[in-house]
């Protein structure tokens, strides 16, 4: 009964080496590749190394079980003690190389220090990205009793976002709701818009027209723009004392304004911002009515295409005309879904929706 078991010990023996030994064989090929870029002393190439002859040094353990099992299996006992002896040799080895095991063990630990701290690193790029446009089109806004409001942000392939939208009371009976784009992707816009979101604050709470609002702010961040960085803005300010909404828009996509059974545009009343410091811009009034909405959006919405034709601004009016009705959020959805199938390849611009309902 002895002699079955160990010839299919040994048997198992010699399979677990040939598994082990391919192991090997594959990383020794990978130590050349990495000492042949690395050098001989680099961290890497110690660590290969040693993988390499971990492995080579099981392999080696196994197949001296398995002789070791025939060899008890196929002849007497006296014999098959001196065999065993040889499972010393491999012994001797790991003896021999213990000091360089437990250097290497180390360098395991460092290597896996520093890979979690480059993903801890990795993981903070990503998610910067992510919470600077919650701060330029944050997902929660205040609630405002009187309206109902819905919201929308897709960014695009940039890293970072230059669209933003902004809604805040900057009087008892005054709201107001601002929607603008940044030209460019990256960094810089970005932190262009957000300037330029946080100084409009400022500027509306120290006049009540948005279009004196536009040309402060044209001034102030004209002083230090870049020549090839320009603003489009829509400003819209509701008041509900005097029943009104009043706007200005600085080179802006027309916002578009369910009032009186139809929809109106809310076209630019003045020139991009940064365009010329000493632009003028004008507001318009419009009596607002309960039951009335505003859609406002970025140009990336427009701008979806299907080849050479696009979305376009007309196309955006027809949602609002065909169901005026509809819940605002409802509304964002469905024009950032409606874009998405209408675009023949996926959108690459930022695209921010903004609907305000006056209940």
């Amino acid at each position: 009964m002895e002699r079955p078991v160990l010839v299919l010990v040994a048997v198992a023996c010699l399979v677990a080496a040939a598994v082990w030994g391919r192991s090997a064989r594959y990383l020794r090929k990978v130590e050349v590749r990495v000492e042949a870029e690395f050098g001989p002393d680099n961290d890497a190439t110690a660590l290969t190394r040693a993988a390499f002859r971990k492995e080579l040094h099981t392999s080696a353990l196994y197949v001296l079980l398995a002789i070791a099992s025939l060899a008890v299996g196929l002849s007497d006992r006296s014999s098959a003690v001196t065999l065993y002896a040889f499972i010393l040799v491999p012994i001797a080895v790991s003896i021999f190389y213990g000091r360089d095991f437990i250097r290497e063990s180390r360098l395991f630990e460092e290597r896996a220090m520093l890979e979690r701290r480059a993903e801890e690193v990795l993981s903070q790029e990503e998610l910067a990205p992510r919470k600077w446009a919650e701060r330029l089109a944050p997902d929660d806004l205040p609630d405002f009793a009187g309206f109902d409001v819905g919201r929308v942000y897709q960014p695009g392939t940039g890293l970072m976002a230059g669209d933003f939208y902004d809604l805040y009371r900057v009087a008892p009976e005054r709201v107001v709701a601002v929607i603008g784009d940044v030209t460019g992707h990256g960094i810089e816009p970005s932190i262009t818009a957000f300037q330029a979101k946080y100084l409009l604050r400022v500027f509306l709470r120290q006049y009540r027209d948005p279009a004196q609002a536009l040309e402060e702010l044209n001034v102030q961040m004209g002083a230090q723009a870049r020549p090839e960085e320009f603003i489009s803005l829509l400003v819209t300010v509701f008041d509900t004392q005097a029943g009104t909404l009043r706007f200005a828009s600085a080179g802006h996509p027309a916002g578009w304004l369910w009032h009186d059974r139809e929809v109106q545009p809310l076209r630019a009343t003045g020139p991009l911002l940064l365009l010329d410091p000493g632009a003028s811009y004008i507001s318009r009034e419009i009596t607002l009515e309960s039951g009335d909405l505003l859609l406002t959006y970025t140009d990336g919405l427009a701008e979806a295409r299907d080849g050479e034709a696009m979305f376009g601004e007309e196309r955006i009016a027809s949602f609002l005309r065909r169901d005026p009705g509809v819940d605002p959020d409802v509304l964002c959805k469905t024009l950032i879904e409606a874009a998405r199938d209408f675009a023949s390849s996926p959108i690459t611009d930022d695209i921010a929706i903004l609907a305000i309902r006056r209940s």
